[in-house]
């Protein structure tokens, strides 16, 4: 089959085995797959990216050696039942899948495996349990941002938002926009937003942000406590004991970049008792100052991924039309033209979330 290989640090199309299902697995024919930020992190600090996996205890049975097929955003049609798979869902369905295998030996990395390709390949294979069909004739392209969405959600869910809460978001790209649309689809207001990039501003307002903030013009953390300030009107009770002022709730911070350096300017910003949720993956070490947690008693929430109730979920938000994901499509490819669109990824203003077709001429 056709696929999209990472070899020797570079992104080449060519041929790659065809996958085979085994027990309880099906054979499927991918749609539609968005390129990921991991994806691009592991193809520019592959060796690091694996190192630091396993060092926290990951799963992904990855030789750097040898070819990759990545891609874990996908939308998919089955096209054959393994051995033992009860056949549930009939030949032609259009799925959705946590990139996972189940096998007798773990949970198989799908796009993070050399022998288990994932979406920038013409096929491959998923466990059939862990499926969820499209629902509610949802075109092909919105349900694969299935999954980069629930990250989202997942990020928000674990804040444990309380009412009274006004979130700030730091970082509008594909990871802070799916926690915007899954504050908003929440309940949650003002959203505060704020990134360098024009284009990254107007999807973040597109996808609910109620204040979008320019880091370069205004300090984002000024603007959340004006923001929180007019949203607490009349309600503020806490008195802070030296100056007598009202004092605000605390704050609720996303942190969407990966950038070395942004903790600790959200912490430095962070006002007392704030919560600072860390969505994004930084792939290099930091530094913050624990003085600036200890004297503001802060609390840092690190994330990653969601569950699989969180997984269904949002395909079933995203198919109601309660977490807008059109916004976010801004380029579609074929195979031969993955390693350009990994390239046009680097500029904010061209692009967001682009979609590899594996059928696309």
């Amino acid at each position: 089959m056709r696929a999209a290989v990472m070899r020797r640090g570079r992104i080449v199309a060519d041929e790659f085995p065809d996958p085979e299902p085994g027990a309880g697995e099906v054979l499927v024919r991918t749609l539609a797959c968005g390129i990921c930020g991991s994806d691009l992190h592991l193809l520019q600090h592959t060796d690091a990216f694996v190192a630091a996996s396993r060092e926290a205890g990951g799963e992904f049975a990855l030789d750097t050696a040898r070819d990759l097929v990545m891609g874990h955003e996908f939308c998919a049609e089955i096209l054959e039942h393994g051995p033992g798979a009860a056949g549930t869902l009939p030949v032609g369905t259009r799925v959705c899948s946590i990139p996972a295998l189940v096998r007798p030996g773990g949970m198989v990395s799908v796009g993070f495996s050399n022998d288990c390709p994932g979406g920038y390949a013409e096929r491959m294979v998923l466990s059939e349990g862990l499926l969820l069909p499209v629902p509610n004739g949802l075109a092909t392209a919105h349900a694969a941002l299935t999954e980069p969405m629930a990250v989202g959600w997942h990020a928000v869910a674990m804040a444990r938002l309380t009412p009274e809460d006004v979130p700030l978001v730091i970082g509008c790209g594909p990871v802070g926009l799916a926690v915007i649309a899954a504050l908003k689809l929440h309940g949650a207001g003002p959203i505060v937003a704020a990134d360098f990039s024009p284009a990254r501003r107007r999807l973040a307002e597109a996808l609910g942000a109620d204040v979008i903030i320019d880091p370069a013009e205004q300090s984002p953390y000024a603007c959340w406590q004006d923001a929180a300030r007019d949203s607490a009107q009349g309600r503020l009770t806490d008195v802070n004991p030296l100056t007598g002022e009202r004092l605000l709730p605390p704050g609720v911070y996303f942190e969407c970049v990966g950038v070395p350096g942004v903790l600790d300017q959200m912490m430095a910003g962070a006002s007392r008792g704030c919560r600072v949720v860390v969505v994004g993956v930084c792939m290099e070490q930091d530094l913050v100052r624990p003085l600036l947690g200890i004297t503001r008693e802060l609390n840092l929430q690190f994330v990653l991924g969601y569950t699989p109730e969180e997984f269904a979920a949002t395909l079933h938000h995203i198919a109601e039309g309660d977490l807008p994901v059109a916004p976010l499509i801004t380029g579609q490819v074929g195979l031969e033209e993955v390693a350009g669109a990994f390239a046009a990824l680097a500029n904010p203003e061209r692009h967001a979330k682009i979609l590899v077709e594996p059928a696309r001429a």
